[in-house]
C-alpha cells in the first residue's frame, strides 16, 4: 500500500491502540512503555507510514533528530560505536545525523553549525579539543549535547581514561623488564586522546625512574602503514627499544607485520601491543596484547543518557567506562 494513503488511525488500528499512543512513539517514545512501543513502530515498518516530519516537528518543536559529530568513520572503534548509537536511539524514535572530520577542527566547526541549523535536538562529539566558535556555537544553542571518548568539565562526558589506559600496557612492559619502551601513536594534533595516552607511558616511565625521549615517541595515521612506517623508523635508530606501545590496535598490527617481513621475533626480540582489542587482534600470529575498550557500550550508553536529557533529566557531569588489558603472546619477558 503506498505510504502517503496511510494514515495514523491504520498505525493504531494494526497496534490495537489509539492515535495519541501512536502520535506520542512518534515524539516522545521515552513516555510509552517498551511493549507499547513496539507494537507501535512493527505497525509503522509494516504499513511503511511516513509522518509529516515538518508538521511533527513544528507541533512537537522536536526534529527527532539527534546529530553526532565523529573524526573518521574509516575506523572501526567509531564504526562500532558509532552503530551501537544510532541502534540506541533508533529504538527510542531517534534518527542519527552522522558527520566527520578527518581531525581537521575548522571542518569540525562547520559540521557543527549545520547540524544545529539543522535543527537536531540533542549533539553528541567526540574528544575535547575544539575551537573556540565550537564551543561557542554549543553554548549559546543550550540543548543537550555530550562528549564521548574523553571527559572535559566544561560539558556532560561519557569515555575512558586514556591516560590511565596507557599506562596500564606501561605497567605490564616494564613488568615483563622492558626499560627501552618506544611509541607509535596517531598525530596528536586536534586528537587529545592520543595526547592522554602517551602522557600515560611518560608518566609509568617516570616512575620507573626512566625517560620517553622524543624520538622514542613516532607519529603517523592511525593505519597499518603507519604501523609498518613507525616500526621502521624506530628501528633505525642507534638504540633500538626491546617493546612498542602503539596507540591503537591497527597501529601495532601494521608494526607486527612489519617485523616479520624485516626478520625481527615477536615476541622474542620486540614485544608489541596495542589499544581497542579489535577483531583481528586474537586471530595475529601472534595474538595481540591489547587494551580491551567497551566501544559498543559507549555508543548505546550516550545513547540512553541523551534520550534522557530529552525527557528531562540531567546528563552525567563525567562517567568514566572500564577498560581490560588483555594479555597474548605478542609480548613476554626481555632478554
Amino acid at each position: 500500500m503506498p505510504s502517503d494513503r496511510i494514515r495514523i488511525e491504520d498505525v493504531a488500528k494494526l497496534a490495537g491502540v489509539s492515535t495519541a499512543t501512536v502520535s506520542r512513539v512518534l515524539t516522545k517514545p521515552e513516555l510509552v512503555k517498551p511493549e507499547r512501543k513496539k507494537s507501535v513502530l512493527d505497525a509503522v515498518k509494516a504499513l511503511g507510514y511516513a509522518p509529516d516530519l515538518a508538521a511533527r516537528s513544528l507541533a512537537s518543536g522536536r526534529s527527532n533528530i539527534v546529530g553526532c559529530v565523529v573524526p573518521t568513520i574509516d575506523h572501526a572503534i567509531f564504526a562500532r560505536s558509532t552503530q551501537s548509537l544510532q541502534e540506541t536511539l533508533l529504538q527510542h524514535g531517534y534518527q542519527l545525523l552522522i558527520a566527520s572530520h578527518n581531525y581537521d577542527a575548522k571542518h569540525e566547526e562547520r559540521a557543527v553549525v549545520a547540524l544545529l541549523r539543522r535543527g537536531v535536538d540533542a549533539l553528541v562529539l567526540v574528544g575535547t579539543d575544539h575551537t573556540a566558535a565550537t564551543w561557542r556555537s554549543i553554548k549559546q544553542w543550550g540543548k543537550p549535547t555530550l562528549l564521548t571518548w574523553s571527559c572535559d568539565p566544561r560539558l556532560p562526558s561519557i569515555g575512558f581514561d586514556n591516560h590511565g589506559v596507557a599506562a596500564a600496557l606501561t605497567r605490564h612492559l616494564l613488568g615483563l623488564g622492558h626499560r627501552r619502551i618506544a611509541v607509535i601513536s596517531g598525530y596528536v594534533r586536534q586528537n587529545d586522546r592520543a595526547r592522554a595516552r602517551i602522557e600515560g607511558v611518560r608518566y609509568e616511565m617516570q616512575r620507573a625512574g626512566l625517560t620517553l625521549p622524543a624520538s622514542s615517541v613516532i607519529e603517523q595515521p592511525f593505519n597499518l602503514a603507519g604501523g609498518r612506517l613507525g616500526l621502521q623508523a624506530l628501528m633505525q635508530q642507534r638504540v633500538k627499544p626491546t617493546a612498542i606501545l602503539c596507540g591503537n590496535d591497527l597501529l601495532a598490527t601494521g608494526a607486527l607485520l612489519e617485523a616479520q617481513r624485516l626478520g625481527i621475533r615477536v615476541p622474542q626480540s620486540l614485544s608489541i601491543c596495542g589499544i581497542d582489542n579489535q577483531e583481528i587482534s586474537s586471530e595475529l600470529n601472534p595474538g595481540l596484547t591489547t587494551v580491551s575498550l567497551p566501544t559498543e557500550a559507549l555508543g548505546r550508553i550516550s545513547a540512553e543518557k541523551i534520550v534522557a536529557a530529552l525527557a528531562g533529566e540531567p546528563l552525567p557531569t563525567k562517567e568514566l567506562l572500564p577498560f581490560e588489558l588483555v594479555i597474548r603472546g605478542s609480548t613476554s619477558a626481555t632478554r
